[in-house]
């Protein structure tokens, strides 16, 4: 009789400390993105998905273009100033050239932006995602400028390959130049 008590409070204990335990398939909504993706949202709701190759980030669709991404922050001086050269390169290379503005400022209101861009003629787009701090840090973490980075740091991409990174405020020619000869101008 005492050997089957002991055997079913065993049964039941089994049974009871399985039910308590943490179920290993359930899985976290940010863990179903692969972790070379960037899904990132504009200010119109607008998805765009970027992805990690070797070393370099790719815009999905524009495999074709330059993309530019500019990491920047709405109330940085540099930046701002920076937005309207880029709006000007933006206009000038519309065919071949994309430019993403990636703020580093979480839970900021997409108002926020747009008024940045009106304020600033920042006439691109302009993300405002929870994965906007990952892709930023993985862009600056292959850039290798350290967890404290300088802002505005822009990274200008062509077939996943860096061209050029550029940190604080950078003359607009400069830009220009690195964007004609990628473009083989």
């Amino acid at each position: 009789m005492f050997k089957k008590s002991i055997l079913i409070l065993s049964t039941i204990s089994i049974l009871l400390f399985q039910g308590c335990s943490e179920d290993k398939t359930k899985k976290d909504p940010n863990s179903m993105i692969a972790s070379s993706e960037y899904v990132l949202t504009d200010t119109n709701n607008k998805e765009y998905i970027v992805k990690k190759i070797d070393k370099g980030f790719m815009l999905v669709g524009a495999e074709d273009k330059i993309v530019i991404f500019d990491i920047f922050a709405t109330w940085c001086p540099p930046c701002r100033g920076a937005a309207q050269h880029l709006s000007s390169l933006q206009e000038k290379y519309k065919d071949n050239l994309i430019i993403i503005g990636i703020t580093i400022e979480e839970n900021i209101q997409n108002e926020k932006l747009v008024e940045f861009s009106k304020t600033y003629n920042a006439n691109y787009i302009l993300v405002n995602s929870d994965q906007n701090r990952r892709l930023s840090n993985a862009i600056v973490k292959e850039l290798e400028l350290g967890e404290r980075f300088p802002i505005p740091t822009l990274a200008m991409y062509k077939d996943t390959k860096l061209i050029n990174h550029y940190v604080g405020a950078t003359e607009e020619e400069f830009i220009d130049s690195d964007i004609r000869n990628a473009l083989g101008k």
